[in-house]
């Protein structure tokens, strides 16, 4: 047999189906063989994994790496390298850069930063009405995918017209393109949140207040609506609501292709850690009321809701830490400490290992065209793997984020579960609990291994693209309205 660089003996090997005991074969980026250890061919470095998990290396679809534009708050180096220390080998980036990513010389730029990232990418191209002619020219310069920002957030993009969100998916959903969408309404939102302000309202509740359920209930509706008569594939971002699940519930059971992802802030925090942790706490959505909590969990085990994602949206502590909400930035970080809070809600039996596979690794991977090649520990799959020790217990701490922002709603929370290793395309990102600093730069772009199913465009002949040809038989010019004659009809 062929000698392969690393064989990973005595693990259990966890996929949506099962959890076998199982070694794992590694030849260059690729799985190679998944089988009895007996079975296993010779290789140049080996290791034993007696106790712990080989789980498919985690893809988080909702990360801010803030580079270019702000690296006071992040870089691609900190950012990705936190990814590695959480398990996640994969990544798909916000647009909400400076410049936005929404040219393709703004895209350039984000391309050049990411040449120092340690986990594999997707750049989310800008959805708005200043972009909309430029969706495929982005796409062939190495965009994966895009982002509409329907609900304002951090950097203050003006949501797209309902208009320009149409046109967007007309362009689209013939290519297959999956679209990202904040979805809430800006015109509530902003409303509600002028008026507090002038009525002095800065205490951190108010900014619940200013975005409540129905601004995300409304704003889904529309989305799906849109969505569903152009047959272009959605992406729901950061749910946050149990009162809007049922639209997602509806629109699949119609077969509209939509997926949906929540963040552990929406599973596990709620209002009463807001008013513990103020401006520390601000996001977009909100985190809400704790009813709202489980019926999200609800929402993950029956498949409304198809993963994990994590807003990971770092500011300094001065930005988090301001008297007035409204002068405190939103997000913080999440993508390092996403693993060990869901593997410790797993050891809480809230899921099991299979559940957040699922929810990891598998949906992002297919919903992103990728199933096979990642999200998945088999042979010919990118060797993309978190070894976790499900024993491992601990604290997170702010202070030892790999990310520059060194605050989080997480600090000083006891988890059990941690990765101890993190394997990107056959290479160790991180090892033993630290990062290896020389593999900075292996992350690479998935845009030349997404494989998307066949699109289902709908209604086409109604696309602003067919409107604008003249019918064959109708004439090209048509008759002035005042040469004819009224007075004789």
């Amino acid at each position: 047999m062929k000698e392969v660089d690393l064989v990973i003996r005595g693990a259990r090997v966890v996929s949506v189906d099962q959890i076998i005991e199982a070694s794992v074969a590694i030849a260059g980026e690729h799985i190679v063989a998944v089988g009895h250890d007996d079975t296993m061919p010779p290789a140049r470095e080996e290791m034993r994994a007696d106790g712990l998990f080989l789980l498919p290396g985690a893809i988080d679809s909702h990360v801010h790496f803030r580079d270019p534009g702000y690296p006071n708050k992040e870089t691609w180096k900190t950012g990705s390298a936190a990814a590695a220390m959480g398990g996640v080998t994969t990544v798909f980036e916000m647009p909400n850069t400076n410049p936005a990513t929404g040219t393709v010389e703004a895209l350039r730029l984000k391309q050049k930063a990411a040449e120092s990232s340690y986990c594999d990418f997707g750049i989310h191209g800008l959805l708005g009405d200043d972009t909309v002619e430029r969706l495929e020219e982005l796409l062939d310069a190495g965009v994966t995918s895009f982002k509409a920002f329907v609900g304002n957030t951090f950097g203050n993009l003006p949501a797209p017209t309902d208009g320009a969100l149409l046109e967007g998916f007309e362009k689209l959903a013939p290519l297959g393109i999956r679209t990202v969408v904040h979805a809430e309404n800006s015109s509530i939102l902003q409303r509600r949140q002028q008026k507090m302000k002038a009525a002095g309202r800065i205490d951190a509740m108010a900014h619940l207040a200013a975005r409540p359920a129905v601004a995300e209930i409304e704003a889904i509706g529309r989305v799906l609506t849109l969505a569903e008569w152009t047959g272009a594939r959605v992406h729901i971002a950061h749910h946050s609501a149990a009162d809007s699940l049922f639209l997602l519930r509806e629109a699949k059971r119609r077969g509209v292709d939509v997926t949906a992802e929540t963040c552990p802030q929406y599973l596990l925090l709620n209002t009463s850690h807001m008013l513990k942790l103020g401006g520390v706490m601000r996001l977009n959505p909100p985190i809400r009321e704790a009813r709202h909590n489980q019926p999200l969990w609800d929402a993950l085990l029956d498949g409304t809701l198809d993963m994990i994602a994590t807003d990971h949206a770092p500011h300094t502590p001065e930005e988090k830490t301001r008297e007035s909400i409204w002068d405190c930035d939103c997000g913080f970080p999440g993508v390092e400490t996403q693993m060990p809070l869901m593997l410790t809600e797993v050891n809480r039996e809230r899921a099991t290992l299979m559940d957040y596979v699922r929810w990891s690794a598998v949906n992002p991977a297919r919903a992103w065209g990728l199933y096979g090649t990642k999200g998945v520990i088999a042979p010919g799959a990118h060797a993309d793997i978190a070894i976790v020790d499900m024993q491992r217990a601990g604290t997170l701490s702010q202070n030892r984020l790999q990310s520059i922002s060194k605050i989080s709603p997480w600090n000083g929370r006891a988890v059990k579960g941690y990765p101890l290793h993190t394997l990107l395309r056959g290479r160790f990102v991180m090892r033993e609990g630290k990062l290896v600093s020389d593999a900075v730069g292996w992350g690479r772009t998935v845009k030349g291994v997404q494989k998307m199913p066949t699109p289902k465009p709908r209604n086409t002949e109604h696309y602003s693209s067919a409107i604008l040809q003249t019918p064959a038989g109708v004439p090209a010019t048509a008759v002035p309205v005042g040469a004819v004659d009224w007075s004789a009809a």
